[in-house]
């Protein structure tokens, strides 16, 4: 996990008048909450979130903000919780940070990686990854980039749990353990024949009675 120094800024005004005059002054409205804490209004430099999120998307970012205050600054530690896009153009419209303590455990979503070529694709058949994150729970410090998933040994018709996963030290699952993540379906020229097969059958039956 990677900690970034980013500077932000307290706004005592909120409200979509607000919301339109900061982004036209290149910043985005954005807030910190978190346990025990009442929720924060800030600004934050647009420029600088990109760069850092764009620089960094195949990290989990950590966020050392200095919340700047009427010419007074105080540090928090935050995770992005939320980002909120321009349906239209796609911007960044508003960034929800969650306080933490590096003592107390997260819970966050961590992308999956499929590593390998499973043999099942070699022999025709389509992988299929079901489970795109999975949810765990750990310190800020031992939260993992990603989740890789050997799928070398998966064969047609093999499936890939949660429960065949172990997680790295510190690191606990929360998702089902009988959630599937992968599986390699049959070749589509086997199903359209199988599925064939089934129609014949079934006409013989009705022909027959």
């Amino acid at each position: 996990m990677k900690t970034i120094e980013l500077a932000v800024k307290v706004r005592d005004k909120t409200g979509k008048g607000v919301a339109r005059k900061l982004r036209a002054a290149g910043l985005v409205p954005g807030i910190l909450y978190g346990p025990g804490s009442e929720p924060t209004p800030l600004a934050v430099r647009l420029s600088d979130l990109k760069r850092y999120l764009y620089r960094y998307r195949d990290e989990q970012l950590l966020f050392d903000l200095t919340l700047e205050n009427n010419g007074s600054t105080t540090k928090k530690m935050a995770l992005v919780k939320e980002l909120q896009y321009h349906p239209v153009t796609d911007e960044i419209i508003h960034v929800d940070f969650y306080e933490i303590s590096m003592e107390r455990e997260v819970e966050v979503e961590v992308p999956i990686e499929l590593v390998g070529k499973a043999k099942g694709v070699e022999a025709g058949g389509h992988l299929q990854q079901l489970l795109q994150t999975m949810t765990v729970a750990c310190l800020p410090g031992a939260i993992p980039d990603k989740i890789e998933v050997d799928v070398s040994d998966l064969d047609i018709g093999d499936v890939i749990h949660v429960r065949d996963l172990t997680p790295p030290e510190g690191v606990r699952y929360l998702d089902s353990p009988d959630e599937p993540i992968v599986t390699i379906l049959e070749p589509a020229g086997e199903e359209i024949a199988a599925e064939g097969e089934e129609e014949a059958a079934a006409e013989e039956t009705e022909t027959t009675e």
